[in-house]
């Protein structure tokens, strides 16, 4: 069996001296699309940003691709949460997406032309290649989105990391997005992604990880029907019309 794109053994995480994740472990695989959910605070962002080595663990592993995050950063895309990118800046969509390839390009050198196709087959992958040349401070919420997935796609990743991608979009957008990460894990991709659309991700990923510090369940969606593992992980109450909406109702609890 190969080695899994992304592995996390026992990861704990403190910042500012407080506990942010403890006895983490997880797995991603090629031709994965996995969900990391759990309520707002519960870690989600810090498990990326210590994928990429931008955080400091306390303790446990982080191998990406068989590597240590600053060893394995170069096969690993990330989309940040949008508010994160500075859009007022003064640069073109293309300009953008190729900055995603800074990493293969090195500081301070010019894109070649593999740079350039690169940003470009990854606009077209996102069907934004038209607006290439567009300040990025003119498109609306969904295009921005969309060049935020297509930088992290320019580096031709292994593994794609995720945070929230879907927030904000209006439908066609989420559907156009879900495609894409659907498609990408048939071609072998992983990917790794956090998001609050919990029927969205019962209904797209292949496996789900519960998180609130620490992995409160785990498995395929179709195995995490028991509402405790729900309650545990969201606080929602026994009831809660939030357990009707993803289907997971029915079982006794107490």
């Amino acid at each position: 069996m190969s080695e899994p794109e992304l592995r996390v053994e026992d990861l704990a995480v403190e910042l500012g001296g407080r506990e942010v994740l403890r006895e983490v472990t997880l797995e991603v695989s090629g031709g994965e699309l996995v969900g990391l959910i759990g309520p707002n605070g519960a870690g989600k962002t810090t498990l990326l940003r210590s994928t990429l080595g931008l955080v400091r663990v306390r303790s446990g592993t982080i191998r990406v691709s068989g590597r240590t995050p600053n060893l394995g950063r170069r096969s690993v895309g990330y989309v940040p949460q949008r508010h994160e990118f500075a859009w007022d800046f003064p640069i073109s969509v293309e300009d953008v997406v190729l900055s995603g390839r800074v990493g293969v390009i090195g500081w301070g050198r010019r894109p070649g032309v593999e740079d350039f196709r690169a940003a470009r087959d990854a606009l077209e992958r996102v069907q934004m290649h038209h607006l290439r040349a567009r300040p990025v401070g003119q498109l609306s919420g969904g295009q921005r989105q969309r060049v935020l997935v297509a930088r992290a796609l320019a580096l031709r990743p292994r593994l794609l990391l995720l945070d929230e991608p879907f927030t904000g979009l209006d439908i066609p957008t989420q559907e156009l997005l879900m495609d894409l990460f659907t498609s990408l894990a048939g071609e072998g991709r992983a990917l790794l992604m956090t998001t609050h659309d919990l029927a969205g991700a019962l209904v797209s990923c292949d496996r789900l990880y519960l998180v609130n510090r620490s992995v409160v369940a785990a498995g395929r969606p179709e195995d995490l029907t028991d509402p405790r593992i729900w309650i545990d992980a969201f606080g929602f109450r026994p009831g809660s019309p939030l357990l009707t909406t993803i289907g997971v109702t029915g079982a006794d609890v107490r």
